[in-house]
Order: C-alpha cells, then sequence, then structure tokens
C-alpha cells in the first residue's frame, strides 16, 4: 500500500503569540476547538481518513497538554506499527537550540524520523481546519514523478499578500514562487484556477504549508543548517532545482493564525450548511470522554453547538458553541460566544467544603455576546460582556480585548454584576 511508505510530520509551530491568551498555557495544536476537539486532532483525523497511521507532532512551547490529550487519545493496535508521538525540541550532541523555524524543527528531529521505514513525507501545519484526502496528492505525487509537491488554494488578492503564492505550468509543476507579495506585485501573479474559484475572485495560488517531499531529498535539503523555513527558503530555493507538483485543493481551509480567524472558525460551525463539516464521512477523532448527555431547560436554541454534558438554563443561545462540561445558570443570554467548557463538575460537597462563590461556567442572568470563554472560568451572576468593535483592545488580569472580540482567559474568574 501507498500509505505504508509515508511518514506525516506535523508541525505543531511557534510560540502562537497570535493566539495568545489561548496559548498562554497551551501549544497552539492543543488549543480547543468546536467544543470537544484540539487543532491537533484536525492533521491526525486527516491522516488516519487517509489510512497514514505513522505520525510525529513536533512542538516546543507549553506541550504538557498537547502531549497529555495525544497519551489518552490515540490507541491504535498492539499488533500494528501505528503511531502518534510528540517530539518536543530538545537539546543534543548536535544541537543546544530550541527550533528556529519549520525547517529547522524537521532538521533537528530527523534522527527519530530516519529510525522508520517511509519513502516520502508529508509535512502538515498544527493550526488549520479543513479535510483533505491525503491519498489522492500522494498518488498525484508518485505518478508525476515529483520530488515535492505542495498543496495549493485559491486565494483572493486581499488574502495573496499574506501567504506564498506560486505559478505553474500546463503540468502543474511550480515554475515560480513569491513569499508574501505586495499588492502591486500581483497583476504578475495570477494563476488558472477553477470557473467557480475566479467567479468568487480567487485568482491566486496559495501555499498550504502541505509539503511531500521524497526521502532522499528530504535527507539532503537538510545537511544546509542555514536554511531554517519551508517557505522562506527551501521552497523558493528548491523549485527550479527538483520538479516541484503543485496540488490544488478548493475545498474548506482556513489558517487558525489569530483570534479573529479562530473565533469565525467556531462560530462558523453554527451555520445550517457549515463550511467545515463535522457531520460527513471523514470523522475528526478525538479523545473519548464518558460523559453524560446534556440537559437543557427552558432555553430557546437558535444554531447553537452543544457538546456533551452540559447543564443549561439559560434563556436563549443564539450562535454559538457551547463547550463539554458547561454550565450555564437561568435566564442568561448568550449570543456570537464560542464557551470551551470545563474539564470537571463541582459536586454539591465541594461547593459546601470550599463554600464556592462562583461556580464554574455562567451565572445567573447573565448578557453575554461576541465573546470567547477559555476552560474552567467562572462567571458571576448579572454579568455583561458586550464585545465587538466598539471596544478599543485591552488586557487586564482576566481577560482580553482584540478586534473588538472579548477573550475570558482559562480558569478566570468574572465577580458579579462586572460589565465589559
Amino acid at each position: 500500500m501507498i500509505n505504508n511508505k509515508v511518514l506525516s510530520i506535523i508541525l505543531g509551530g511557534g510560540q502562537g503569540s497570535r493566539l495568545y491568551p489561548l496559548t498562554a498555557d497551551r501549544s497552539k495544536p492543543a488549543v480547543p476547538i468546536a467544543g470537544k476537539y484540539r487543532l491537533v486532532d484536525i492533521p491526525i483525523s486527516n491522516c488516519i481518513n487517509s489510512e497514514i497511521k505513522r505520525m510525529y507532532v513536533l512542538t516546543q512551547f507549553n506541550s504538557a497538554s498537547l502531549n497529555k490529550h495525544i497519551k489518552n487519545t490515540y490507541h491504535f493496535s498492539f499488533f500494528s506499527d501505528a503511531f502518534v508521538d510528540v517530539l518536543a525540541a530538545e537539546q543534543t550532541m548536535q544541537s543546544d537550540k530550541w527550533f528556529q523555524g519549520t525547517a529547522d524543527a524537521v532538521r533537528q528531529s530527523m534522527h527519530h524520523f530516519l529510525s522508520n521505514d517511509f519513502e516520502y513525507a508529508l509535512i502538515l501545519s498544527g493550526d488549520q481546519l479543513y479535510n483533505m484526502d491525503f491519498k489522492d496528492m500522494i498518488e498525484k505525487h508518485i505518478e508525476s514523478h515529483s520530488e515535492i509537491s505542495i498543496a495549493t488554494y485559491p486565494v483572493n488578492a486581499k488574502d495573496a499578500t499574506s501567504f506564498g503564492i506560486l505559478k505553474t505550468n500546463a503540468e502543474n509543476v511550480i515554475t515560480s514562487f513569491i513569499e508574501k507579495p505586495a499588492a502591486d506585485l500581483l497583476p504578475d501573479w495570477t494563476s488558472d484556477t477553477s470557473k467557480e474559484m475566479k467567479d468568487d475572485g480567487r485568482n491566486y495560488l496559495a501555499s498550504m504549508g502541505i509539503y511531500i517531499f521524497n526521502r532522499d531529498l528530504l535527507i539532503k535539503l537538510m545537511e544546509n543548517p542555514d536554511t531554517i523555513d519551508f517557505g522562506k527558503e527551501i521552497i523558493p530555493q528548491s523549485i527550479h532545482k527538483h520538479k516541484t507538483l503543485s496540488y490544488q485543493y478548493e475545498g474548506y481551509w482556513t489558517d487558525i493564525g489569530n483570534i479573529d480567524s479562530f473565533f469565525e472558525a467556531n462560530l462558523g460551525l453554527t451555520d445550517d450548511i457549515p463550511k467545515f463539516n463535522l457531520y460527513g464521512e471523514n470523522r475528526v477523532f478525538t479523545r473519548a470522554r464518558i460523559l453524560p448527555t446534556s440537559k437543557i431547560s427552558g432555553t430557546v436554541l437558535n444554531k447553537a453547538v452543544i457538546a456533551e454534558g452540559c447543564i443549561i438554563q439559560a434563556k436563549s443561545i443564539e450562535k454559538s458553541v457551547i463547550g463539554i462540561r458547561s454550565r450555564i445558570g437561568k435566564d442568561s443570554v448568550i449570543s456570537n460566544t464560542y464557551m470551551m467548557g470545563s474539564d470537571n463538575y463541582e459536586s454539591l460537597k465541594e461547593m459546601e467544603l470550599f463554600k464556592i462563590d462562583t461556580l464554574i461556567g455562567i451565572g445567573e442572568f447573565c448578557h453575554i455576546t461576541n465573546c470567547i470563554i477559555d476552560k474552567n472560568c467562572r462567571i458571576g451572576d448579572h454579568v455583561k460582556i458586550t464585545g465587538g468593535l466598539h471596544l478599543k483592545d485591552k488586557e487586564t488580569d482576566t481577560y482580553l480585548i482584540k478586534d473588538g472580540i472579548v477573550v475570558i482567559k482559562k480558569g478566570a474568574t468574572i465577580p458579579k454584576g462586572t460589565v465589559i
């Protein structure tokens, strides 16, 4: 089987500063999405659905929760060679530095990869939301006798300046590449995309940061310690020396790079027909939890996604994602909000013993809109949070405002009657 010849390398990203405070004490791939998953579940699930079951996840910042999630989630048959292993940056005799970039992360971890038998390395990002059949991409890579393949995505002129943009010939072989071109250069970088993409103004082919390398070439490219990034150095330097194929993808794909894109991607799951489909045949895998069904009393729900184990008495929930074990008190109104939920329940005994005044979850008579509520937060009764562009960017000990979105920090307590 082709997929037995493939090793998947998932790049966990750097410090994830643009997703702060969600990355304050967890790595970017460990950030919760869609109420019950983690970002890393997306590339891992795409690999499993594509029958690729040997995966390394590379990370160096706050990797404890990611390690725990992967250890508790991805168990394969004892008689299988399948695995998902986390490789954190480590000091070795060859290097005492942290990962300096995407290519440097792969270079420093090569000794782990080479202990496996593989012909093709599939390199993925750990912070993207999409469904892709990697089998088709791998087959086209082999059929075309390419040495490198890059998954590409049609984008419009506004977005093109944020990506690596490339051009191809009639055989989809990449002939030129530019990293984050200035707007005045774009007229020279249009590509032939499908009619549907053209009608949407998407005339530029952007690199998705998804690559296939032939094993021998990857080893050779990693010998140069001065090249530390795939997009900025490896790819531009390779396209004229090694046959590089463009694999054009036109399904849903988004790069979860900042708070705004993260918020939009999660709330998009509440659409009647969401662009990212959790209900299709390509399943998204995550940790199997033994949780009760959600209990909802007297609540009007409209475009709401509710995870397992919730206890909800809200007045209404609209266009919101409510995560596992969430508790929402009576007569609260929630809209345009992603509530991540909590890691455990508080028992009546604990409430009495520790004299807990503000419970984990959202209290009674609250009004919350345009908000991300991280895990294990306590929001008291009569709290009003109204996010929107009328708010200036701001950070306090318990919350951050970015682009009009109010982010309640993990484990924060918002006292009764607070107005934000």
